[in-house]
């Protein structure tokens, strides 16, 4: 009956932690808009070390850690492009076929010749 209990304890557990990290993924705006998403990256950016820092000293922990590096890539330009590329190349697929296949054809006839 204890084991019964125990792993049902354990999956409570489980289920509440996986809730609560998708509830504030959810409330954090990451699951919205680019946006949303970026502007949760800067208050990510923000909170992060501080929090870090006083954990530290809280814990008399004597470690530096390192500085976050500096991004060239701005999510808010990026977003969906690997969509918007695959869209397009599968849009000007068939005109690219056919010019392909004329080129095919000219070259078979240029042997030929």
């Amino acid at each position: 009956m204890a084991a019964r209990i125990l792993s049902v304890v354990k999956l409570a557990t489980k289920v509440t932690i996986a809730g609560g990290a998708v509830y504030v993924v959810y409330d954090s705006g990451l699951l919205g808009s680019s946006e949303q998403g970026a502007v949760a990256l800067e208050k990510a950016k923000a909170a992060i070390p501080p929090a870090v820092d006083e954990w530290m000293k809280y814990f008399g922990v004597e470690a530096q850690l390192p500085t976050v590096p500096k991004m060239e890539f701005a999510p808010l330009e990026a977003w969906n492009s690997g969509v918007r590329w695959t869209i397009s190349a599968l849009s000007e697929a068939p005109t690219k076929a056919s010019d392909y296949t004329y080129q095919g054809i000219q070259y078979i006839k240029d042997l030929t010749k």
